[in-house]
């Protein structure tokens, strides 16, 4: 019998230790500061990231108390990603609860290969901003694709500097004895690169498709690429699509600048909005790569070929 009071005495203080601990974990680490800290939950962060990031910037006490908390609340796949503000008078309790609503932020994706109406759809979808401005903003493969953080109540010239400043950042990363080597502007290479990024869909293929695209255009040879028509055509209702799937004969005879099928030279602007990949591709050109035709397969594997007779062959071989 005694020893099943002490373990009934034990088992209680056990547990009441477990609510103080609780407790004052709960409460927060300074009831009398008010500053707020903003405080970013990145995309795919779980749990734990959350709670030692948290702990990091001093707006908890206890990592095992909040940690119980938001499992007491069931609130674990609620918590957003975004910025948050916080305060270090905050309970882990109500920083938790915040944790799942009033995002200062909002994350927006766009992806490489997209044109700038594309973008636009994007962040419309997130920001009440209309696309037209948007499209009107930003020049034609400027948007640099990436996972942006923008302010909810972000203006239209908030979009053009959080954007542009990323372009500028990416773009310095390039090497520009290169591209000063290879006689190039900067809207050549990003011009460039749109038509890779539009062709290419495998990353060992870039670079010798961006040579062969330099050779052919310093040779003054049509370069013959479906994307420029495809970005010429516009909206495909039908397809719900920017990029056509299928052209016909018709379309490869439309008139236009962009057709660079009846036109020799580059288009009049990028087509599309390049990755880092596609851009560093043009810096390792190499001009005297031997091949000067290239064809895609049905799973995007590339076949090069010298001449216009080996093309012809992997036509018939690979697209018929």
């Amino acid at each position: 019998m005694n020893k099943f009071v002490v373990f009934i005495i034990t088992l209680f203080i056990l547990i009441f230790i477990g609510f103080i601990f609780i407790r004052e974990g709960n409460m927060p680490v300074n009831k009398n500061d008010k500053t707020n800290v903003i405080f970013l939950i990145k995309p795919g962060e779980n749990l734990n990231q959350i709670t030692n990031n948290l702990s990091k910037n001093n707006l908890i006490r206890n990592k095992i108390s909040f940690y119980l908390v938001v499992k007491k609340l069931g609130i674990e796949r609620k918590i957003q990603a975004g910025d948050f503000r916080l305060s270090p008078s905050m309970s882990a309790e109500t920083i938790a609860n915040n944790l799942t609503h009033g995002t200062i932020d909002i994350w927006v994706t766009l992806l490489e290969g997209w044109r700038r109406e594309e973008a636009a759809q994007a962040i419309y979808n997130k920001i009440s901003i209309p696309e037209i401005e948007i499209v009107q903003a930003f020049k034609e493969g400027y948007i640099f694709p990436d996972t942006y953080l923008f302010p909810k109540t972000s203006s239209i010239d908030n979009l053009v500097k959080i954007i542009n400043s990323n372009f500028d950042n990416k773009f310095k990363t390039l090497s520009s004895s290169s591209i000063k080597k290879l006689g190039l502007t900067t809207n050549q290479v990003i011009t460039i690169a749109s038509l890779v990024e539009r062709e290419v869909k495998l990353p060992d293929d870039r670079q010798k498709v961006a040579s062969i695209i330099y050779k052919r255009w310093k040779n003054d040879w049509a370069l013959n690429i479906d994307a420029t028509i495809q970005y010429t055509l516009g909206y495909q209702a039908s397809e719900m699509s920017w990029w056509k799937k299928e052209l016909s004969a018709d379309d490869l005879k439309l008139e236009s600048p962009y057709n660079t099928y009846i036109h020799t030279g580059l288009p009049p602007t990028p087509i599309c909005n390049p990755s880092l990949s596609s851009l560093t591709a043009i810096t390792e050109i190499d001009p005297n790569f031997e091949a000067w035709f290239y064809i895609s397969d049905k799973t995007g594997k590339m076949h090069y070929s010298k001449t216009l007779e080996e093309h012809n062959t992997n036509v018939k071989r690979y697209l018929r």
